[in-house]
């Protein structure tokens, strides 16, 4: 993971300083302890994990799952996206 330039402040500080032992809070402490910044929809996932993992499974799905397009593409194609909104995720 590359080290991304340092973000905006979230607009939900309790969701972005809360501690999580679950799979995305060791995620973002294993970001942070490498000197990088974790993507801000993980402290989401962190916060909330019994509403967000059917979100990250979905998204695991459509992003991973057989798919006639490669992950690649799909990749490229969300980036792409992301792009065009002004969105940085």
């Amino acid at each position: 993971m590359k080290k991304s330039p340092t973000p905006e402040a979230m607009y939900l500080p309790d969701v972005e300083s809360h501690e999580s032992d679950g799979h995305y809070g060791k995620l973002i402490a294993m970001a942070r302890e490498g000197g990088m910044t974790p993507p801000g929809i993980w402290h989401l996932f962190a916060f909330k994990p019994r509403m967000t993992d059917a979100l990250s499974a979905f998204t695991h799905e459509v992003m991973r799952g057989p798919s006639p397009l490669s992950a690649g593409l799909r990749e490229l194609i969300a980036a792409y996206t992301s792009r065009r909104n002004a969105c940085v995720f």
